[in-house]
């Protein structure tokens, strides 16, 4: 088996491939830092996926030659953590230096492209480098989806496949598929909150804001919900803080201008006092979709580790990561600025949970063969003919 190296790895392996947050055990240790939990859903869906012996950080924030060396001589291969990097505001570090040095094929493991709310992506030529530096090592780089693979196309990075997100796939399931139950039969829900935002995110954050609130409302009206956080941390605080804590979590929301106007109402604080759910264990996450008859909401990678289990999950859209994820995998979905409300029996419909389905075997056989033709070692089922490349788009997504 493999010896594999992997950039911007999002927490501590334990068990060969399970990830946890580091020092999870020891909470009042970082509870007051912010780190986004879906990033290692997508680090611990990465390992589940791939066959390895042996695995280790490549370090992108110094360049030094001899360790370079080694790690050239010690290893098959290192991995991108599907992640959002094509943006205007990412920094590389050394990354650019560094991957040149390096010998060992870059997998990019299904990276995606953020669209500006508005006007043209500006890359900086850090990413360029980097883009191009991976490309050029590899016989194919892995993008989430369309976009993402349109902006590569324009900087002239042919090589293209499109394969979702890991986290997808991370209980290898190749005939994985949704069944609806009668709506009726629905219990319980989990809400994937994303209170946290940016104009670079979202064109309207009124709009935005109040959608959430009236979600989680309309929810808890109708069934034993759970509110899953995944870092803030406010929310962070109230599900796992001590008292103390928690009374300084909602008197910072209080002071919140947005949420305060928005986002916050008096049954909306109460359902964060009482249904909060978070974790720096992807395990326990996956344990708690598992137990839930339906997860929607605002999170991207909590509503597709739902799907990956067999929950029924229905997407937010907001931005063009959101928009991207919901295309390539079919997900039912709804646009958060459409101006239309939320229905949930408009979108329990079994045809629209077909489409996934489909989509969800087309992209397991198109991310198996991706990593077939990258020669990585892995567990997938392996199809007998590769995906094909992306062919150069016609149109452009804003």
């Amino acid at each position: 088996m493999a010896r594999i190296l992997v950039i911007s790895p999002s927490g501590e392996v334990y068990d060969h491939d399970n990830v946890r947050w580091y020092r999870h055990a020891d909470l009042q240790s970082h509870i007051e830092h912010y780190h986004n939990i879906g990033d290692a859903f997508v680090f611990d869906s990465s390992l589940k996926l791939l066959n390895f012996e042996k695995l280790d950080e490549l370090p992108i924030d110094r360049v030094d030659p001899a360790m370079i060396d080694r790690l050239n001589a010690e290893y098959d291969y290192v991995f991108l953590r599907g992640s959002n990097y094509v943006h205007a505001q990412m920094n590389w570090a050394q990354a650019p230096e560094v991957l040149r040095r390096l010998k060992i094929p870059v997998i990019a493991f299904g990276i995606g492209a953020q669209a500006p709310v508005s006007g043209k992506l500006q890359l900086s030529e850090d990413t360029k480098t980097v883009l191009k530096l991976i490309s050029d090592s590899t016989a194919s780089l892995g993008v989430r989806g369309t976009y993402s693979a349109e902006v590569l196309n324009d900087l002239g990075i042919k090589n293209v496949r499109i394969i979702g997100c890991p986290t997808a796939f991370r209980n290898n399931d190749p005939n994985l598929a949704i069944r609806l139950p009668p709506l009726e039969q629905v219990k319980t829900a989990g809400v994937t909150l994303r209170r946290e935002v940016s104009k670079t995110y979202a064109q309207d954050i009124k709009r935005y804001l109040t959608f959430h609130r009236s979600l989680v409302k309309a929810m808890a009206d109708r069934f034993e919900v759970t509110l899953m956080s995944q870092g803030e941390v406010e929310e962070k605080k109230l599900a796992l803080g001590t008292i103390d804590q928690q009374a300084q979590a909602m008197t910072a929301l209080r002071a919140n201008e947005w949420a305060n106007s928005w986002y916050l109402d008096e049954q909306v604080e109460r359902l964060y006092q009482t249904r909060m759910f978070y974790s720096d264990v992807v395990a326990e996450y996956e344990r708690l979709v598992r137990g839930l008859d339906l997860v929607l909401g605002y999170r991207l990678h909590g509503n597709l580790m739902a799907l990956a289990n067999g929950t029924p999950s229905i997407y937010f859209t907001y931005d063009s990561r959101t928009v991207e994820f919901a295309d390539t995998f079919k997900i039912p979905s709804i646009d958060v600025f459409a101006g239309q409300d939320f229905k949930l029996e408009e979108h329990w419909d079994q045809a629209r949970f077909d489409r996934f389905n489909a989509a969800y075997g087309q992209v397991y056989r198109a991310m198996s063969a991706f990593l077939s033709e990258n020669k990585v070692d892995h567990k997938m089922v392996k199809p007998a003919a590769a995906a094909q490349q992306v062919p150069a788009p016609e149109r452009k997504v804003a």
